[in-house]
């Protein structure tokens, strides 16, 4: 009965000792039975994800797993990232990035760069800017970066003029010249797009992850998209995103190898919801 004993405790040992090295710690991935690395991936709404499926697809022969996370409020992703529930994000361009580390203290390094979203102005009551009338209601991002970009899109749109000292980051009050009155309303970015069934809003500029969420096609229902410009919008090029500590981590380099390649290329260029959104941006 002694003999027995043993061996069924040296058994249990066994297997906690199997179960212990299920997780590999440091790197914030994990190893599965088949010896899969999973890594999960934080996103933002769904435009992204057939590329990211694509880059599932070819991770799968190297033996990697890749878990895609959906977050709809844009303040979680990073906290998500910092505090080690995800291994890495894809949601974010460099300008909320850098607004993210200098106000939240975040230890995140970006390791890639992925797509750059054109923005867009949407209406349900217009079909085109010129149409707007004295005092009338446009909607954009409460958040400084999104909403600064989204003030530069109608400054491109010729709605109004801001101050060219003020950068990338604009406020509404560095709107120097407002021929038309026109009243600007900050809300959270996942309300812009519910805006439009407002009587009071005549138009509302949307993240497009918003746009598709919401059933829309950004590049059918957008009344502006403003156009690319490689080095003035440089710092709204999307990026995947790690700890720091991490950013030289073998398996995530790979995730990026993998996103950067033609076939994913040619699902952003060519395949809704991506197809006239975004460009590939390596």
């Amino acid at each position: 009965m002694k003999k027995g004993l043993m061996v069924t405790v040296a058994l249990v040992l066994g297997v906690v000792v199997v179960f212990a090295g299920a997780k590999k710690e440091g790197t914030g991935t994990q190893q599965t039975g088949t010896q899969q690395t999973v890594v999960k991936i934080g996103l933002m709404g769904e435009e992204l994800r057939p590329a990211w499926n694509t880059v599932a697809k070819a991770l799968e022969q190297d033996g990697i797993k890749v878990e895609l996370v959906n977050f709809s409020d844009y303040a979680v992703p990073n906290r998500a990232l910092s505090d080690g529930d995800i291994d890495l994000n894809s949601f974010q361009h460099d300008a909320f990035l850098q607004n993210e580390i200098k106000n939240q203290k975040y230890d995140l390094t970006a390791i890639g760069n992925t797509v750059i979203f054109f923005l867009g102005v949407y209406s349900h009551k217009i079909k085109s800017l010129d149409e707007l009338q004295d005092g009338d209601t446009v909607v954009i991002m409460n958040d400084a970066t999104n909403g600064g970009r989204a003030l530069k899109v109608l400054e491109a749109a010729g709605v109004f003029t801001l101050d060219p000292s003020k950068g990338n980051v604009p406020t509404i009050q560095d709107i120097v010249s407002n021929p038309k009155n026109i009243q600007v309303v900050e809300v959270d970015a996942s309300q812009t797009w519910r805006t439009l069934d407002d009587p009071q809003v005549a138009a509302a500029v949307v993240n497009s992850n918003f746009v598709v969420d919401g059933g829309g096609v950004p590049a059918q229902d957008a009344i502006y998209i403003k156009p690319i410009d490689k080095e003035g919008d440089k710092p709204y090029i999307n990026l995947l995103v790690a700890r720091t500590k991490d950013k030289d981590n073998p398996v995530y380099r790979k995730v990026v190898a993998a996103f950067q390649t033609e076939t994913v290329a040619k699902v952003i260029t060519d395949e809704p919801p991506l197809k006239g959104t975004a460009l590939p941006a390596w």
